[in-house]
């Protein structure tokens, strides 16, 4: 019994090594294609503000009002303890370094009058630095347009007062004599109203209390804290006038589907390639292969130029392209291009955006010339305006095209 057990066992064993033996002389290794998954990443569709160049958004400011010391006031009998007004000028500069937040440099010159037993005087200089925020925009939105804000501020500076009359106080020096000015670092708040003239002029109305230690009036006693009111009213010029770069993460999210639905197609294709290309090589000796000559054309593709809604304004980001077309031109020096602005039909009138896209192929053009040296002989300037759209998708003809002369 044992004996056929063996016999059996070694059979079967010599039929299986057999038949693994014929699948391996007839197996087709198979063709595995790896697809990637590319993850898809969330983004906020929130429209950001950025001032572009460090030259813009920087204003100069003038303007003239009253002042009112708070400080200790000694009254004779009948004396009078009203607040003494006193003319103050003032001149800023500063810049909005988004629509929400500034900064600006602040100088305030002006007589400042108060009772001291007598009516007392003093000449005040002071120079701060203020910190500001556009209420209104950072609670509603940035409005190009917006004709009236509401900024408060606060500020650091530094304060010299001096012409003490008559020289009063209780304040002395190292020699022991009264002190005829002082040097002060205030702290201060305030808040300015603000009205768009232009484009280019603001006029502001602003109130600010000052802080001062207890020695502002050269007279140190009471409450510890001296207090310098100011109201002031004057104008304000944006020296490039009010303008932010908008940059929303969402107006290229249809550019990156096509470009996934296009990375999908190709690897669509290089799974057929693959799969054509394991079959031919399971039916070697291949036939011999006619290879067709392909005549070269002289067919220069170019880039193009994209902007924003109602900007010609050129973006870093396409800023690659002009380069491109400029590498072309160096290298082809008998080229001569046509630089072709286009406008979306959707927005703006027909006259408006034929001026819009005469002056997007202009500022392309101007980059050219200006940064990359190419002869302005070279370059045609054409613009479409809106008449004419390159490209179905309203948005995608805010564009500039290169173009070889017909």
């Amino acid at each position: 019994m044992k004996k056929n057990l063996v016999l059996i066992a070694a059979m079967g064993g010599m039929l299986w090594s057999a038949n693994e033996a014929k699948a391996q002389e007839t197996t087709v290794t198979d063709v595995v294609v790896e697809e990637t998954v590319v993850p898809v990443q969330q983004v906020d569709c929130k429209t950001y503000y950025t001032p572009g160049s460090w030259k813009n958004n920087w204003f100069v400011q003038l303007g003239a009002g009253i002042r009112s010391p708070f400080v200790e006031n000694r009254v004779n009998k009948g004396g009078d303890d009203s607040r003494h007004l006193t003319a103050i000028y003032n001149v800023g500069v500063g810049r909005w370094i988004s629509p929400y937040l500034g900064f600006r440099f602040s100088g305030y010159y002006g007589s400042m009058h108060w009772n001291q037993g007598t009516t007392a005087s003093a000449r005040v200089a002071n120079l701060n630095v203020d910190f500001m925020w556009d209420m209104f925009n950072s609670i509603d939105g940035y409005k190009p347009g917006r004709v009236f804000s509401i900024v408060p501020y606060i500020g650091l500076g530094g304060t010299f007062v001096d012409h003490y009359s008559p020289v009063k106080g209780n304040i002395v020096d190292r020699d022991g004599k009264i002190k005829s000015n002082q040097w002060l670092l205030p702290v201060s708040a305030g808040l300015q109203l603000r009205f768009r003239l232009s484009n280019y002029v603001d006029f502001f109305a602003e109130a600010r209390a000052s802080f001062y230690g207890d020695n502002f009036n050269n007279e140190s006693y009471g409450r510890p804290v001296d207090i310098d009111l100011s109201a002031i009213g004057g104008f304000s010029f944006n020296l490039t006038g009010s303008q932010f770069q908008s940059y929303n993460p969402c107006d290229y999210v249809e550019y990156l589907n096509n470009a996934n639905a296009k990375i999908n197609d190709l690897r669509g294709a290089l799974a057929a390639s693959n799969a054509a290309l394991a079959a031919a090589q399971a039916q070697l000796p291949c036939p011999e292969v006619t290879v067709a000559e392909v005549q070269a054309t002289n067919v220069t593709v170019l880039p193009t130029v994209r902007f924003k809604i109602n900007s010609a304004y050129v973006s870093s980001e396409e800023m690659v392209n002009v380069y491109n077309v400029a590498e072309f031109l160096k290298a082809n020096p008998g080229t001569s291009i046509v630089v072709r602005g286009y406008a979306d039909k959707d927005t703006g009138s027909a006259p408006y955006n034929m001026k819009l896209s005469e002056r997007r192929a202009q500022a392309v053009a101007d980059i050219l010339t200006g940064d990359y040296g190419i002869d302005a002989s070279r370059l045609v300037v054409e613009a479409a305006g809106s008449n004419s759209q390159v490209y179905d998708k309203n948005d995608w003809n805010r564009i500039v095209i290169f173009a070889m002369p017909e």
